[in-house]
């Protein structure tokens, strides 16, 4: 009853311009005040060191050079995640079998995996003795560009078959079945009708996987050796304390930020104007191209590409875990002995946050997504928004954390779970409006003039047409508010001293490298347990909240 009573209300006032307008205001003051100024102020009052840059030609080149190789493996490993993630995407969301659950609970696996030991795992897994490089009689990969690549594939990865994922179980087969009705094979129908209509999730899941892999610092530096991107020099410049590095620091997130919004203005701009390259239609190779036998030789090599390239490399980590289980080191854990006093306070501070910041960049984040894919705010003002609402992907998560801890500790003292939450807020925000922008903007709008002219008010028109037809794409969206919480180290580390379990795990790793230094001897075999236990436990959430989001087996 209390409930019914609420809807009746939230239906009622949904109805009055001045309510309406005022709910979208607080949502425009929500996103200014605590996601888009923070960070962009801390880069403002650290203006005037950029001028340092200019006079050091060494430091401006080797600046100008990182930042190229930021937008170079930014762009390459975006288009390469779009073309490998898509297949397993359609897999996820097509196939009937229960075991895909399983499987798609595994492709957020190294969204999950703190970024530190994402890195460290990759490592061992290309290049120490340990991995795959036993099997050649040496280190298979060396640190740099490559293994760069190869880090930025696998964590990025996950995001584009999430966003597409969704995209394609919101999608309505409608207009396939008319194609397929017609006669045209399935591949025909695919490429001509379902993936122009998933054009807006293809932008998006592009767009995140560009940002995820600029801004990322922490398990980059892990594998990159002598290479330096953006992030990587900053923090360089920063630990070795050298002349100017605040400088650069603004400079090199400064340029980032621009050069990206631009990007992202052209893709705006432009995207809702791309076509298919190729309209043509060869009906006997595209039948072909539709039988069982090619599309089960895409699935498998999609699948085998996805477990050699992201699963395995990234929970090569975690097989110490089970000799750690037989030789007592769980019991250790168990019980809390040594290094393992604190983790699980460390365990249940992560999930909090997560849990909190995946509710409420719900609530804040879906009114954003409305007036950027409806235009409420007119063309040109929407595109703004649209364009804004990326810049806390854009910036380096270093920087990003500095910024953020300058701006909230200028005011009063604020409790540090406070300032812990306002700051993975600003950091996982736009996956959700990001993920519900693409998924509004495929919607027909003619369903919502429909109910409108039949008497249905705002509230009412989005709990009953808009919701139900991007469910899907909203449980994606929260999922990577929720994964990408969880795992985040730099950001944290920067601006409180409290310690979520990847901190925590990030510090272990660190002893391992020997990189930092700790009272009580480390092991792989705590480190491999430790990420171990993180990932069981997000793996039994997100797949407990898969299976009751899709009931009856569906998402």
């Amino acid at each position: 009853m209390a409930t019914s009573s609420i809807i009746k209300f939230l239906d009622s006032a949904s109805s009055k311009s001045s309510v309406r307008y005022a709910f979208y205001l607080s949502s425009i003051t929500f996103f200014a005040t605590i996601i888009l100024i923070p960070p962009i102020l801390g880069i403002v009052l650290k203006w005037n060191t950029m001028a340092e840059t200019f006079t050091k030609p060494s430091l401006m080149s080797r600046a100008t050079t990182a930042i190229y190789a930021s937008f170079a493996i930014a762009i390459f490993v975006s288009i390469i995640d779009v073309v490998a993630g898509l297949p397993v995407a359609w897999l996820v969301a097509r196939g009937r079998s229960r075991w895909l659950n399983v499987l798609d609970t595994f492709v957020d696996i190294p969204f999950i995996i703190p970024t530190a030991t994402l890195g460290y795992s990759l490592l061992l897994f290309w290049n120490r003795p340990e991995g795959i490089s036993s099997l050649f009689g040496g280190n298979l990969l060396s640190p740099g560009w490559l293994l760069v690549i190869l880090l930025h594939f696998a964590f990025s990865y996950p995001v584009v078959v999430r966003v597409m994922a969704g995209a394609i179980l919101d999608y309505k087969r409608e207009y396939e079945e008319a194609a397929r009705t017609l006669g045209a094979p399935p591949f025909t129908t695919d490429r001509t009708v379902t993936l122009p209509i998933l054009k807006p999730s293809l932008i998006a899941s592009f767009t995140l996987a560009f940002a995820r892999s600029i801004s990322e610092t922490g398990a980059t530096l892990i594998v990159a050796g002598a290479f330096e991107n953006g992030p990587i020099l900053i923090n360089n410049l920063k630990t070795a304390q050298e002349l100017g590095y605040e400088g650069a620091l603004v400079f090199v997130s400064f340029i980032l930020i621009v050069i990206s919004s631009l990007i992202f203005v052209t893709i705006r701009l432009l995207g809702p104007r791309l076509k298919m390259p190729i309209k043509k239609v060869w009906p006997v190779t595209e039948r072909k191209l539709s039988g069982s036998r090619i599309t089960n030789l895409r699935n498998a090599l999609s699948l085998i590409a996805f477990f050699l390239l992201v699963l395995i490399p990234s929970l090569f980590v975690v097989l110490p875990a089970v000799y750690a289980i037989i030789n007592g080191t769980l019991n250790k854990a168990v019980v809390g002995v040594g290094i393992w006093q604190g983790y699980w306070q460390s365990l249940i501070l992560s999930y909090s946050v997560g849990v909190v910041a995946t509710l409420l960049n719900t609530i804040v984040g879906l009114p954003m997504a409305v007036l950027i894919s409806r235009r409420r705010l007119g063309t040109k003002l929407s595109s703004i928004l649209d364009v804004l609402v990326n810049i806390p992907l854009m910036v380096p998560s270093i920087a990003l954390g500095v910024s953020l801890s300058i701006f909230w500790r200028s005011f009063a003292v604020m409790p540090e779970m406070v300032l812990l939450i306002l700051v993975h807020l600003s950091i996982t925000y736009p996956y959700l409006v990001r993920s519900m922008v693409a998924a509004i903007e495929r919607l027909n709008v003619d369903f919502e003039e429909a109910s409108r002219t039949l008497g249905g008010r705002p509230f009412t028109v989005f709990r009953t047409i808009v919701l139900p037809l991007t469910k899907y794409s909203l449980f994606a969206g929260a999922i990577m508010v929720f994964t990408r919480s969880v795992s985040e180290t730099g950001a944290t580390l920067a601006v409180t001293e409290l310690k979520t379990a990847p901190v925590l795990l990030v510090g272990w790793v660190n002893v391992l490298l020997g990189k930092a230094e700790s009272p009580i001897p480390i092991t792989p075999l705590d480190v491999g347990l430790g990420c171990g236990i993180l990932i069981a436990f997000s793996f039994i959430i997100l797949l407990i909240s898969r299976l009751f989001a899709r009931g009856k087996g569906r998402y």
